[in-house]
């Protein structure tokens, strides 16, 4: 065993095992602290004004020229007519459907500008539109879209293609024009079943409209269909929420995603709505956590890693197992370290070493595209430490663990030295048997890969240069 002073690459552990998970409540109410998702590493709140679109162009001409692989396209349509409590997203509530119209000829001029530097030769292999909801625009409209994007960007004939939708109000004719238009993945936002978290939410959903989007989507024949979760809403509790894993169990779904939900009135207004003392304790909390967890894997799921479930043998869990598997800003992707565009306000793209995001105001936004310009707001270029962290996070991450010999070597470091704070960091955290070596590897625990944001939170330096952990959700 280690002694309590050292942490120490190449003492011998248990062996890393890429499946099994070990729910202890004891120890996850422990180390259920804030902390970022890293759905990218540096974390957004990182991005600075500094890098503006002048530095964007630069690193994606830069990127086209030298490395044109494959792109991933991201659309952010932020439109929504009602607003759920909840919500923490970027989005505009209206009923005032001009102000959605007036948005559609700026994005297309932003697809068009962005296209315009990346070279004919980049591919798309994956698309995904996200909101807000995207099905708040009518069918002609998402066509136009779609034609905007195809006229200036070459898709994939087996890419995936992805969006969001909210199932109420959406019928099966719809659901096939989303196919005609190519989208062949679909993720439908359901949070809960229970009619009376439903009303303290503002999002009142029935089980039969959301089967019938299900089944309109299967006969249209979109290839794969995840359902959206959160657990921690008002009146909660773990009978209520198991009637709910009942029903998404039934849809059979190839993919389920289980959200925290944060509750962070002074960011977010609409959780005003939402009164603290109808929320589940944290002990209850961790007990629907428990809940899911087993019911979920229980009837064949195979736990991803952070929210994320599969059924066995789907393209994500492939992905994991090959080591292809990849985290992004929508979660976890079956393609690896593809170039992220995105376009709309509001978007988070990433190029190469480099992170970019939109301007947060429409105004802001049609302003700048009106005169010709990207609309950047801010974003990041990272140094050769965040290439070597973010590589550490998004293997940890992906994989449950991480070869420190071979990193060394790869990036010619000696990791002992480089990594030494972060080593000694490690070890209440090896104590508390969240984490072991096995030669040179560190691998997350069974009961450590529920917690492999605080984890990872270890290799995060600007984490460690700002304790105050800022405004970030708990890991749990």
């Amino acid at each position: 065993m280690n002694a309590p002073h050292e942490f120490n690459p190449g003492r011998s552990g248990a062996a890393c095992s890429s499946s099994g998970i070990e729910f202890d409540a004891d120890l996850i109410a422990r180390y259920d602290h804030s902390g970022p998702r890293y759905t990218s590493y540096p974390t957004a709140d990182r991005f600075t004004p500094a890098f503006d679109a002048h530095a964007y162009l630069s690193e994606l001409r830069a990127r086209s020229a030298t490395n044109p692989g494959p792109l991933s396209l991201y659309v952010h349509l932020p439109f929504c007519n009602t607003v759920c409590f909840y919500c923490a997203c970027n989005k505009i509530v209206t009923g005032d459907r001009s102000k959605a119209v007036r948005y559609l000829p700026f994005l297309a001029r932003e697809i068009a500008l962005q296209a315009e530097h990346c070279g004919e030769a980049r591919e798309v292999r994956q698309l995904h539109w996200g909101g807000g909801t995207p099905t708040f625009y009518t069918d002609p409209e998402l066509a136009g879209i779609m034609t905007a994007l195809r006229e200036h960007f070459a898709f994939a004939p087996d890419g995936e293609y992805s969006i969001e939708v909210d199932p109420r109000g959406l019928s099966a004719a719809r659901v096939a024009h989303l196919s005609a238009l190519g989208f062949n993945r679909m993720s439908l936002g359901v949070q809960d079943f229970d009619p009376r978290v439903q009303r303290a939410i503002n999002r009142v959903q029935s089980v039969e409209e959301t089967r019938a989007v299900l089944d309109a989507a299967r006969a249209s024949g979109f290839r794969s269909l995840s359902i959206d979760l959160i657990y921690g809403l008002p009146h909660q509790h773990i009978a209520s929420f198991a009637r709910t894993l009942d029903e998404v169990i039934a849809a059979a779904p190839d993919r389920v995603s289980v959200y925290n939900y944060a509750h962070l009135p002074h960011l977010f207004k609409p959780q005003q709505r939402i009164a603290t003392d109808d929320l589940p304790s944290p002990g209850e909390k961790l007990e629907i956590l428990h809940e899911t967890i087993a019911r979920l894997t229980g009837a064949g799921y195979v736990y991803i890693g952070m929210d994320h479930f599969a059924r066995a043998g789907d393209e994500l869990v492939r992905a994991r197992d090959a080591g292809s598997l990849h985290r992004n800003f929508q979660g976890y992707s079956t393609h690896a370290d593809l170039d992220m565009l995105a376009v709309g306000v509001t978007a988070i793209g990433r190029i190469g070493s480099s992170y970019s995001q939109n301007q947060r105001g429409t105004d802001e936004y049609y302003a700048a595209l009106a005169e010709g310009r990207l609309p950047i707001l801010r974003g990041y270029a990272c140094d050769a430490d965040d290439l070597l962290r973010r590589e550490i996070i998004q293997t940890l991450m992906c994989g449950y663990a991480l070869d420190f010999g071979a990193l060394g070597a790869r990036h010619g470091i000696d990791v002992r030295r480089h990594f030494a704070a972060e080593f000694a960091d490690l070890v209440p955290l090896a104590a508390d048997g969240l984490v072991t070596w096995r030669d040179e590897v560190l691998c997350a625990t069974p009961r450590g890969r529920l917690l492999l944001r605080a984890i990872c939170m270890t290799f995060d330096r600007h984490l460690r240069a700002d304790r105050a952990r800022r405004a970030y959700s708990r890991v749990i």
